[in-house]
């Protein structure tokens, strides 16, 4: 047996024998140029984008946006212009496409942000678009016969988005991290994952695996002892599990609410029907990234409704469009930027384009009194005071009570005492956060251990941001996704933290973590990770203080 370590991020152990996702066909040596090259570029790059909106109507929200987003790619003029301008300087198309393809890849890498995430999708489409121009087999993952775990490079997203949950236990690939797309997406799909697995590319066919996807280890040909034992494990937590239900709350009472994030209609009907509090990031990227022109507020209005309707009361926090120069909209594009991520986005944007942002407050003006929604409402990228009073002010306009930001800048949690005075809340996400906190691009790989949410630096800057909202008597909450992590978890209601967000599936664990600890074991728990050297030994020395049976569940 061989055990592996990766990037653990989708939680629970599978096990099963590897099946590999197929790389791309690569152009012929020596493609010679074809009279009708451009007819035939642009006539793969659409059968590509054709076959991504068919899919469109088998999977949730989150994925659909995303498909919709990867078809656009396979639509863009720039791109296929490329190509055909390539193939007129004398490549076959088949060349053409993949130089025009691996040149706008290079683009978005050094871009950064959002465009170097779309880099996976990018050589997807390109990949697709070759097999449709050349005539041979789409690559991605075969037909499956049985119950596998997919090994592959990078899974595309359109990929995962479209997966076989009956057949697919579990994902290893060899790059990826832990805010992928890939990874995002399993976890709400609840399929264990475990990426940057350099290892996995000697993996075969047949090879049997198991993967742990809470560790982030993979074992390969496991011993039946060891397959014996985390199946053990798996059915003790089950069980532990199946005893609790209800709002979240600390071993003496101390309430920390659980709620989901969810990104459209489909996500939350299925969130409505779990055993939790509410939303706590509802992303509405989703109304607006597919489309052409800027939705009405008549269209926003009958979404924000549906999403609304299965919550009955129940609290449905709402992050307003978080696009700009690093998500591009058609109808509101504000030039090219040197840094997207440190660009006009999030608020910015609205800043740029008010009427956008007075429409969607608008809508869900109506669609709150219209289902008597608890509905809350906060913005991303907010920096200082300033904003999130110029925020505050006109979500107030619109007739909505409760209004926060969320607190995805360092400068934002540093001065979360005057931030935190003009709002009602506060909301971490601990994605973007650890990004700007630790100055790394949270979509380069290569860069994985300075995003662990156990950075003890991040967990200062999130400690400081709690201490601003308590000194206001102000609710925090954390809506990326380190609130799925049971252990996590501890940290942040020790931190003062009142609600967590996450994938409707990491509710459980996390209302079991909860219910084992005082509140004042999560203090100390706090303590021993901000007095931790690294991130590893952050996350030990919590794991190794928590109770008994959380850790014979862990």
């Amino acid at each position: 047996m061989t055990v592996l370590q990766g990037l653990g991020v989708s939680e629970g152990i599978a096990f099963g024998p590897v099946v590999r996702v197929g790389r791309g066909v690569r152009p012929p040596e020596s493609e010679p140029t074809s009279p009708d090259a451009e007819a035939r570029i642009r006539e793969a790059f659409e059968s590509v984008a054709l076959d991504l909106d068919s899919r469109l109507g088998s999977v949730d929200d989150t994925a659909a946006a995303i498909l919709s987003a990867t078809a656009m790619l396979a639509r863009d003029p720039s791109l296929i212009d490329g190509a055909i301008a390539r193939a007129a300087a004398g490549s076959g198309p088949a060349t053409a496409i993949d130089g025009a393809t691996r040149e706008f890849m290079e683009q978005f890498i050094a871009l950064g942000g959002y465009f170097a995430e779309r880099a996976t999708d990018l050589r997807d489409v390109g990949d697709r678009a070759i097999a449709a121009v050349l005539g041979a087999p789409a690559p991605g993952v075969p037909p499956l016969a049985e119950e596998c775990v997919l090994v592959a490079y990078d899974l595309a997203p359109a990929e995962t988005a479209t997966l076989d949950r009956t057949k697919v236990l579990g994902i290893i690939t060899e790059a990826g991290g832990r805010t992928s797309h890939t990874a995002i997406l399993a976890a709400q799909m609840g399929i264990p994952a475990v990426v940057k697995v350099a290892e996995a590319a000697e993996f075969v066919d047949g090879d049997l695996v198991m993967i742990d996807g809470d560790i982030g280890s993979v074992h390969l040909r496991p011993e039946q002892a060891t397959v014996d034992a985390r199946r053990a494990r798996n059915a003790r937590r089950a069980d532990a599990l199946s005893h609790l239900s209800g709002p979240g709350s600390t071993l003496d009472g101390k309430q920390v609410k659980l709620l989901a994030n969810i990104g459209g209609v489909e996500d939350a009907v299925a969130a409505g029907k779990c055993d939790v509090e509410g939303v706590g990031l509802f992303r509405t990227e989703f109304v607006f990234l597919s489309a052409q022109t800027a939705p009405t507020v008549e269209e926003q209005t009958e979404t924000y409704r549906q999403v609304f309707a299965p919550f009955d009361g129940r609290r449905v926090v709402v992050r307003t469009l978080d696009a700009g120069a690093d998500k591009p909209l058609a109808f509101a594009d504000l030039g090219a930027e040197e840094n997207p991520a440190l660009g006009r986005r999030g608020l910015r944007l609205s800043a740029e384009r008010p009427d956008l942002l007075d429409a969607q407050l608008e809508a869900l003006s109506i669609a709150a009194t219209d289902t008597g929604a608890d509905v809350w409402v906060m913005a991303p990228m907010v920096a200082d005071a300033q904003e999130a009073a110029w925020f505050a002010r006109r979500v107030r306009e619109n007739g909505l009570r409760n209004v926060g930001v969320m607190i995805e800048i360092p400068a934002a949690a540093l001065r979360s005492t005057h931030v935190l005075a003009e709002v009602d809340f506060g909301s971490l996400g601990t994605n973007d956060l650890a990004q700007y906190t630790m100055a790394a691009d949270r979509m380069q790989g290569e860069l994985a251990e300075l995003l662990d949410p156990w950075q003890p630096a991040v967990l200062d800057v999130i400690a400081e941001a709690c201490r601003g909202a308590a000194i206001n008597g102000k609710p925090m909450g954390v809506c990326g996704e380190s609130a799925g992590d049971a252990l996590m978890a501890l940290v942040l209601a020790g931190l003062g933290c009142s609600s967590l967000s996450m994938a409707p599936a990491r509710v459980p664990l996390v209302r079991f973590a909860l219910s084992r600890h005082t509140f004042a074991q999560c203090q100390r728990l706090a303590h021993l990770a901000r007095s931790a050297r690294t991130a590893s030994d952050a996350r030990e020395a919590v794991r190794a203080e928590v109770s008994a049976d959380l850790a014979a569940i862990l």
